[in-house]
């Protein structure tokens, strides 16, 4: 009995151990965390990414890898997460899967390691001022070009990737495929001669690493050292698990509303619907609509930073389609309200420097115009107009109204009317008293009517 019970008790300290052992194995499994950014780089993309590495400082994970796919964005928000990627306490590995453009470019080098996608692409990170026609000088044009250059070699140069590379990306608007990027495929003579090179391929290359996957990134990274603020860390991807941290409610829809044109659309839907709330008061729903829509629009023009004198004009084109409800120009005062919204919206993101050119599409300019001039020639100006139109008052406000047969009418007689009582001539027959009639028209001091169930 009692060697029993030991043999029992160290089955039981076996099964204990295996236990702790499992769950000590289980908690050191590596986790990865994965962020996914497509689109243009605007401020949502950046707190999104401060949210998602911030994360993966709290609970340790192994890296955080940002799949990446963009035309560019706003150089503000771009230094912003390059700062934030820099300062990460976790390896942040960027995975470019279609296209690093402009900002993007910026991003990639910025990673502690930088993959491309098969078919995928990097490069011109040109600086350009957005938008309009108004170019900024040359002087200033030179001045943010340099210094963007420089960025971008900081950026290279501490990630040990080719300089010259990095620096055309800026100063020639060079892009590069995957094959090229990773110096696996040759360059054309002509950008050798370009970049200064001595050999056809990059040496080193712009990014570390090719996959074709997520889960083959994730293989390569396992025994990779890099370099973080806190010191080398070796990065272990080994029975690694995969946690997707994707962007909140609020961050897709703030990144949804901080483009171009949504950023135009909000703006001339806000214009109608205040406008039409002041013309028609107490409509309420018209007024509801623009104040939010003016919201939006202010918040995305803000992070756009958008040109005042744009905005003037578009609300100037407003007053125009206003004024035509009242005065008469002959079409003038619309043709002046549609070329205020077009110009408007030309330059209403002119005079700033950034990493990819802002401007509002013509399909977005047309649409508006010709809705907002269709709104304001038809709608309002037959709402103002129902307003200017004077009330029928005295003896013509009689016409329409119910009256009733104080006396036989076969064919005259009197009926009481709007507390008054009036001659009345019967069109349609004898009329006894006490039935109701409703007047068609007055003849002096006379009315004419007609029976109630006659007359509608």
């Amino acid at each position: 009995m009692l060697k029993a019970t030991r043999v029992l008790l160290l089955l039981l300290v076996m099964v204990g151990a295996i236990a702790i052992i499992g769950v000590g194995s289980a908690a050191s499994s590596p986790e990865v965390d994965v962020l996914r950014v497509e689109g243009d780089i605007v401020p949502a993309v950046a707190s999104y990414v401060d949210r998602g590495i911030s994360y993966a400082e709290e609970h340790q994970a192994a890296a955080v890898v940002i799949e990446l796919s963009t035309p560019g964005g706003l150089l503000s928000t771009t230094e912003s997460i390059v700062d934030r990627i820099l300062a990460a306490k976790v390896p942040v590995v960027v995975y470019v899967d279609r296209w690093a453009g402009s900002a993007g470019t910026f991003i990639t080098l910025a990673g502690h390691v930088a993959a491309m996608a098969p078919g995928s692409r990097i490069g011109a990170a040109s600086p350009v001022s957005v938008g309009s026609e108004e170019e900024i000088s040359d002087t200033l044009t030179k001045k943010i070009t340099e210094d963007t250059a420089a960025r971008i070699r900081s950026l290279a140069d501490m990630r040990g990737r080719n300089l010259k590379a990095a620096e055309a990306t800026v100063l020639e608007a060079m892009s590069f495929t995957d094959q090229e990027a990773l110096g696996l495929a040759p360059l054309s003579e002509e950008r050798q001669r370009t970049l200064g090179l001595e050999t056809p391929y990059l040496a080193p290359p712009l990014v570390e690493i090719g996959a074709d996957s997520l889960d083959a990134l994730i293989g390569q990274l396992d025994g990779r050292t890099v370099a973080l603020v806190t010191g080398d860390v070796t990065i272990v991807t080994q029975g690694y698990s995969v946690q997707y941290v994707g962007m909140s409610g609020i961050e897709k829809f703030l990144q949804a509303i901080s483009n171009p044109n949504i950023a135009y659309v909000l703006l001339a839907v806000a214009g109608i619907g205040i406008i039409l709330e002041l013309v028609n008061p107490g409509a309420i729903l018209p007024g509801v609509v623009g104040a939010v829509c003016l919201i939006l629009a202010f918040y995305s023009l803000a992070v756009l930073e958008a040109s005042w004198a744009g905005v003037f004009l578009i609300i100037l084109g407003f007053v125009l389609f206003i004024l035509e409800a009242f005065i008469t120009s002959y079409g003038i005062l619309t043709l002046g309200g549609i070329a205020a919204l077009v110009l408007g919206a030309l330059i209403l993101f002119g005079g700033g420097p950034e990493l990819f050119r802002l401007h509002i599409d013509w399909w977005a300019i047309t649409l508006v115009a010709v809705f907002v001039a269709a709104v304001f020639l038809f709608l309002v100006g037959a709402v103002v107009r129902s307003h200017r139109r004077r009330p029928a008052t005295g003896k013509e406000g009689l016409v329409g109204k119910v009256a009733g047969a104080r006396t036989v009418l076969d064919p005259k007689g009197m009926v009481f009317v709007e507390g008054e009582l009036w001659t009345a001539v019967s069109e349609g027959g004898r009329i006894e008293p006490g039935e109701e009639v409703v007047v068609t028209r007055v003849e002096g001091l006379k009315l004419r009517v007609v029976k109630k169930e006659m007359g509608g």
